[in-house]
Protein backbone atom coordinates (compact mmCIF):
# COMPACT_ATOMS: atom_id res chain seq x y z
CA UNK A 1 0.00 0.00 0.00
CA UNK A 2 2.00 3.68 -0.75
CA UNK A 3 1.05 6.71 0.66
CA UNK A 4 -0.26 9.61 -1.50
CA UNK A 5 -0.57 13.39 -1.43
CA UNK A 6 -4.16 13.24 0.41
CA UNK A 7 -2.34 11.64 3.15
CA UNK A 8 0.16 14.34 3.86
CA UNK A 9 -1.57 17.40 2.90
CA UNK A 10 0.56 19.19 5.00
CA UNK A 11 3.37 18.70 4.05
CA UNK A 12 2.33 19.71 0.14
CA UNK A 13 1.11 23.23 1.94
CA UNK A 14 3.54 26.32 1.90
CA UNK A 15 3.30 28.41 5.08
CA UNK A 16 2.85 25.23 7.86
CA UNK A 17 4.91 26.50 10.53
CA UNK A 18 6.68 23.07 11.82
CA UNK A 19 6.16 19.43 11.23
CA UNK A 20 7.63 16.98 13.93
CA UNK A 21 9.31 14.16 11.82
CA UNK A 22 12.43 12.72 13.50
CA UNK A 23 12.79 16.18 15.57
CA UNK A 24 14.06 14.22 18.46
CA UNK A 25 16.96 12.75 19.24
CA UNK A 26 18.63 9.39 20.47
CA UNK A 27 20.69 7.63 23.11
CA UNK A 28 24.46 7.20 21.99
CA UNK A 29 24.51 3.12 21.41
CA UNK A 30 24.28 1.32 25.04
CA UNK A 31 23.75 -2.53 23.81
CA UNK A 32 27.39 -2.36 22.51
CA UNK A 33 28.55 -1.50 26.37
CA UNK A 34 27.01 -4.23 27.84
CA UNK A 35 27.35 -7.05 25.43
CA UNK A 36 29.84 -8.87 23.64
CA UNK A 37 29.82 -7.80 20.27
CA UNK A 38 30.85 -10.27 17.60
CA UNK A 39 30.38 -10.62 13.76
CA UNK A 40 29.09 -14.24 12.57
CA UNK A 41 29.37 -15.42 8.79
CA UNK A 42 27.26 -18.86 9.28
CA UNK A 43 23.35 -19.28 9.47
CA UNK A 44 24.39 -19.89 13.43
CA UNK A 45 26.89 -19.89 15.86
CA UNK A 46 27.31 -22.80 18.48
CA UNK A 47 28.91 -23.10 21.54
CA UNK A 48 30.19 -26.04 23.43
CA UNK A 49 31.20 -26.24 26.98
CA UNK A 50 33.25 -29.05 28.46
CA UNK A 51 34.59 -28.84 32.19
CA UNK A 52 37.78 -28.63 33.98
CA UNK A 53 39.28 -30.14 36.40
CA UNK A 54 39.24 -30.39 40.14
CA UNK A 55 42.36 -30.22 42.77
CA UNK A 56 45.17 -32.08 42.49
CA UNK A 57 45.03 -35.07 45.15
CA UNK A 58 48.89 -35.88 47.13
CA UNK A 59 50.81 -38.39 45.01
CA UNK A 60 52.92 -40.59 47.13
CA UNK A 61 55.89 -42.25 46.16
CA UNK A 62 55.53 -44.90 44.37
CA UNK A 63 52.01 -44.35 43.74
CA UNK A 64 50.30 -44.50 39.93
CA UNK A 65 48.74 -40.40 38.83
CA UNK A 66 45.05 -39.62 39.08
CA UNK A 67 43.55 -39.24 36.21
CA UNK A 68 40.12 -37.66 35.51
CA UNK A 69 37.96 -37.29 32.67
CA UNK A 70 36.62 -33.39 31.30
CA UNK A 71 32.52 -33.56 31.52
CA UNK A 72 30.71 -32.62 28.31
CA UNK A 73 28.57 -29.77 28.93
CA UNK A 74 25.74 -28.23 27.32
CA UNK A 75 25.75 -26.62 24.09
CA UNK A 76 24.13 -23.15 23.02
CA UNK A 77 23.33 -22.26 19.50
CA UNK A 78 22.77 -18.97 18.69
CA UNK A 79 20.33 -18.60 15.27
CA UNK A 80 20.10 -15.57 13.83
CA UNK A 81 17.12 -13.47 13.33
CA UNK A 82 16.34 -11.31 10.54
CA UNK A 83 14.45 -8.11 10.73
CA UNK A 84 13.24 -5.98 8.01
CA UNK A 85 10.90 -2.89 7.65
CA UNK A 86 10.18 -0.55 4.20
CA UNK A 87 7.56 2.11 3.27
CA UNK A 88 6.53 2.95 0.14
CA UNK A 89 5.60 6.70 -1.56
CA UNK A 90 3.93 8.28 -4.79
CA UNK A 91 6.35 10.35 -6.86
CA UNK A 92 4.06 12.80 -6.83
CA UNK A 93 4.16 13.29 -3.00
CA UNK A 94 7.80 12.84 -3.60
CA UNK A 95 8.03 15.64 -5.46
CA UNK A 96 5.58 18.18 -4.49
CA UNK A 97 6.93 17.50 -0.31
CA UNK A 98 7.65 21.40 0.11
CA UNK A 99 9.52 20.34 3.68
CA UNK A 100 11.32 17.63 2.62
CA UNK A 101 10.25 15.67 5.21
CA UNK A 102 9.51 12.85 3.06
CA UNK A 103 13.02 12.49 1.56
CA UNK A 104 14.15 11.94 5.50
CA UNK A 105 11.84 9.53 6.24
CA UNK A 106 14.89 6.64 5.36
CA UNK A 107 16.63 8.60 8.26
CA UNK A 108 13.52 7.73 10.80
CA UNK A 109 13.91 3.96 8.73
CA UNK A 110 17.66 4.15 10.65
CA UNK A 111 15.95 5.26 13.48
CA UNK A 112 13.29 2.35 14.11
CA UNK A 113 16.02 -0.34 13.18
CA UNK A 114 18.28 1.15 15.72
CA UNK A 115 15.45 1.08 18.94
CA UNK A 116 14.82 -3.05 17.23
CA UNK A 117 18.58 -3.79 18.04
CA UNK A 118 18.44 -2.07 21.28
CA UNK A 119 15.35 -3.34 22.28
CA UNK A 120 15.69 -6.62 21.37
CA UNK A 121 19.47 -6.58 23.08
CA UNK A 122 17.90 -5.37 26.47
CA UNK A 123 15.46 -7.81 26.41
CA UNK A 124 17.68 -10.69 27.16
CA UNK A 125 18.10 -8.84 30.36
CA UNK A 126 14.55 -7.65 30.86
CA UNK A 127 13.92 -11.30 31.11
CA UNK A 128 17.04 -13.02 33.07
CA UNK A 129 14.49 -13.94 35.59
CA UNK A 130 11.53 -15.06 33.44
CA UNK A 131 11.43 -19.10 33.31
CA UNK A 132 9.84 -18.62 30.18
CA UNK A 133 13.04 -17.65 28.80
CA UNK A 134 15.92 -20.52 29.29
CA UNK A 135 19.20 -21.05 28.13
CA UNK A 136 21.10 -24.27 27.75
CA UNK A 137 21.00 -25.66 30.88
CA UNK A 138 16.97 -25.32 31.33
CA UNK A 139 17.44 -22.08 33.78
CA UNK A 140 16.58 -18.64 33.08
CA UNK A 141 19.63 -16.49 32.64
CA UNK A 142 19.63 -15.52 36.31
CA UNK A 143 18.93 -18.11 38.98
CA UNK A 144 19.39 -19.66 42.36
CA UNK A 145 20.12 -23.09 41.31
CA UNK A 146 22.17 -23.46 37.57
CA UNK A 147 23.60 -27.09 37.55
CA UNK A 148 27.18 -27.73 37.80
CA UNK A 149 28.57 -30.60 35.89
CA UNK A 150 30.56 -31.85 38.84
CA UNK A 151 26.73 -32.10 40.89
CA UNK A 152 25.43 -28.96 43.23
CA UNK A 153 24.39 -25.94 41.60
CA UNK A 154 25.21 -22.35 41.88
CA UNK A 155 23.54 -19.18 41.89
CA UNK A 156 24.16 -15.92 39.83
CA UNK A 157 21.19 -14.23 41.42
CA UNK A 158 20.77 -13.04 45.04
CA UNK A 159 19.24 -16.02 47.66
CA UNK A 160 16.12 -13.46 48.55
CA UNK A 161 16.02 -10.82 45.91
CA UNK A 162 16.67 -7.31 46.63
CA UNK A 163 16.25 -3.92 45.70
CA UNK A 164 19.70 -1.91 44.98
CA UNK A 165 20.98 -1.02 48.06
CA UNK A 166 24.42 -0.97 49.66
CA UNK A 167 23.96 -4.47 51.64
CA UNK A 168 22.45 -6.02 48.61
CA UNK A 169 25.07 -4.40 46.24
CA UNK A 170 27.64 -6.10 49.02
CA UNK A 171 26.26 -9.23 49.02
CA UNK A 172 26.08 -9.55 45.32
CA UNK A 173 29.96 -9.03 45.03
CA UNK A 174 30.43 -11.74 47.91
CA UNK A 175 28.43 -13.96 46.05
CA UNK A 176 30.32 -13.11 42.73
CA UNK A 177 33.82 -13.69 44.75
CA UNK A 178 32.42 -17.28 45.83
CA UNK A 179 31.40 -18.65 42.05
CA UNK A 180 33.08 -21.60 41.02
CA UNK A 181 33.49 -23.41 38.05
CA UNK A 182 31.84 -26.82 37.03
CA UNK A 183 34.59 -28.83 39.41
CA UNK A 184 34.51 -26.48 42.42
CA UNK A 185 37.54 -23.85 41.79
CA UNK A 186 37.21 -20.21 42.37
CA UNK A 187 36.52 -18.42 38.81
CA UNK A 188 38.68 -15.19 40.41
CA UNK A 189 35.45 -12.85 38.19
CA UNK A 190 36.36 -9.11 38.86
CA UNK A 191 32.93 -7.80 38.45
CA UNK A 192 32.67 -4.88 35.92
CA UNK A 193 30.00 -2.82 35.69
CA UNK A 194 26.85 -2.02 37.41
CA UNK A 195 23.58 -2.02 35.04
CA UNK A 196 20.30 -0.34 35.71
CA UNK A 197 17.07 0.97 34.66
CA UNK A 198 16.33 4.89 34.81
CA UNK A 199 14.68 4.59 38.03
CA UNK A 200 17.68 3.57 39.34
CA UNK A 201 20.05 5.90 38.13
CA UNK A 202 20.01 8.16 41.27
CA UNK A 203 20.60 5.39 43.40
CA UNK A 204 23.58 4.19 41.95
CA UNK A 205 25.02 7.58 41.55
CA UNK A 206 24.22 7.74 45.43
CA UNK A 207 26.04 4.28 46.05
CA UNK A 208 29.07 4.46 44.04
CA UNK A 209 30.13 8.19 43.88
CA UNK A 210 28.85 9.64 47.47
CA UNK A 211 32.21 9.89 49.89
CA UNK A 212 30.36 9.37 52.87
CA UNK A 213 27.79 5.76 53.37
CA UNK A 214 24.79 7.36 51.49
CA UNK A 215 22.40 4.69 54.34
CA UNK A 216 24.41 6.22 57.23
CA UNK A 217 23.66 9.42 59.19
CA UNK A 218 27.00 8.29 60.88
CA UNK A 219 29.64 9.98 58.85
CA UNK A 220 31.19 6.09 58.22
CA UNK A 221 33.25 5.65 54.74
CA UNK A 222 31.22 4.83 52.02
CA UNK A 223 32.73 1.44 51.00
CA UNK A 224 30.77 1.66 47.65
CA UNK A 225 32.96 4.57 46.47
CA UNK A 226 34.40 3.97 43.20
CA UNK A 227 34.08 0.60 43.43
CA UNK A 228 32.64 0.42 40.09
CA UNK A 229 31.51 1.97 37.10
CA UNK A 230 27.42 2.15 36.44
CA UNK A 231 25.62 2.34 33.33
CA UNK A 232 22.09 3.39 32.79
CA UNK A 233 20.56 1.09 30.54
CA UNK A 234 17.60 2.82 29.40
CA UNK A 235 15.85 0.26 27.11
CA UNK A 236 15.50 -2.10 30.24
CA UNK A 237 11.91 -2.65 31.73
CA UNK A 238 12.00 -3.44 34.80
CA UNK A 239 12.74 -0.69 37.41
CA UNK A 240 13.72 -2.31 40.23
CA UNK A 241 16.39 -4.93 38.71
CA UNK A 242 19.53 -4.16 38.46
CA UNK A 243 23.02 -6.33 36.93
CA UNK A 244 26.93 -6.57 37.68
CA UNK A 245 28.56 -8.00 34.88
CA UNK A 246 32.17 -9.03 35.11
CA UNK A 247 35.23 -8.69 32.93
CA UNK A 248 34.17 -12.36 31.90
CA UNK A 249 31.05 -12.70 30.64
CA UNK A 250 28.77 -14.72 27.87
CA UNK A 251 26.24 -12.22 27.52
CA UNK A 252 26.71 -12.41 23.41
CA UNK A 253 25.60 -10.00 20.27
CA UNK A 254 26.20 -11.95 16.87
CA UNK A 255 25.96 -9.76 13.72
CA UNK A 256 25.23 -11.79 10.38
CA UNK A 257 24.45 -8.34 8.51
CA UNK A 258 24.00 -5.06 9.64
CA UNK A 259 21.50 -2.66 8.50
CA UNK A 260 21.38 -2.88 4.73
CA UNK A 261 19.24 0.00 3.14
CA UNK A 262 17.83 -0.05 -0.46
CA UNK A 263 15.87 1.85 -2.33
CA UNK A 264 13.71 1.00 -5.61
CA UNK A 265 11.39 2.49 -8.12
CA UNK A 266 8.07 0.51 -9.63
CA UNK A 267 8.19 1.08 -13.39
CA UNK A 268 4.36 1.01 -13.64
CA UNK A 269 3.24 3.36 -10.79
CA UNK A 270 6.42 5.42 -10.26
CA UNK A 271 5.96 4.61 -6.45
CA UNK A 272 9.56 4.57 -4.92
CA UNK A 273 9.89 2.18 -2.06
CA UNK A 274 12.44 1.78 0.44
CA UNK A 275 13.54 -1.28 2.86
CA UNK A 276 15.97 -1.53 5.16
CA UNK A 277 16.95 -5.27 6.82
CA UNK A 278 19.52 -6.60 8.97
CA UNK A 279 20.37 -10.09 10.69
CA UNK A 280 21.19 -10.71 14.29
CA UNK A 281 20.87 -12.69 17.33
CA UNK A 282 21.72 -11.75 20.90
CA UNK A 283 21.40 -14.07 24.00
CA UNK A 284 24.11 -16.20 26.38
CA UNK A 285 25.75 -18.81 26.94
CA UNK A 286 26.95 -19.46 30.45
CA UNK A 287 25.49 -17.85 33.66
CA UNK A 288 28.61 -17.31 35.06
CA UNK A 289 30.30 -13.56 35.13
CA UNK A 290 26.09 -12.16 34.93
CA UNK A 291 25.20 -11.55 38.35
CA UNK A 292 21.20 -9.65 39.02
CA UNK A 293 18.32 -9.51 41.44
CA UNK A 294 14.88 -8.33 40.12
CA UNK A 295 14.09 -5.83 43.33
CA UNK A 296 11.12 -6.44 45.08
Amino acid sequence: MSVGTSNFADLLAPGFRAIFLDKFGQYPEEYSKAFNVLSSTKNYEEDSFVSGFGLAPIKRQGESISYADPKQGFDKRYVHDTYGLGFIVTRELWEDDQYGKIKRMPNSLARSLRATVETTAANVLNRAFNSSFTGADGKEMCATDHALLGGGTQKNELTNAADLTATSFEQALIDIADTTDDEGLLLALRPMKLVVPTELDWTATKLLESTLDPESANNAVNPGKSRLPYMVYHWLTDPDAWFILCEDHELNFFWRRRPDFERDNDFDTENARFKATMRFIASWSLPWGIFGSPGI
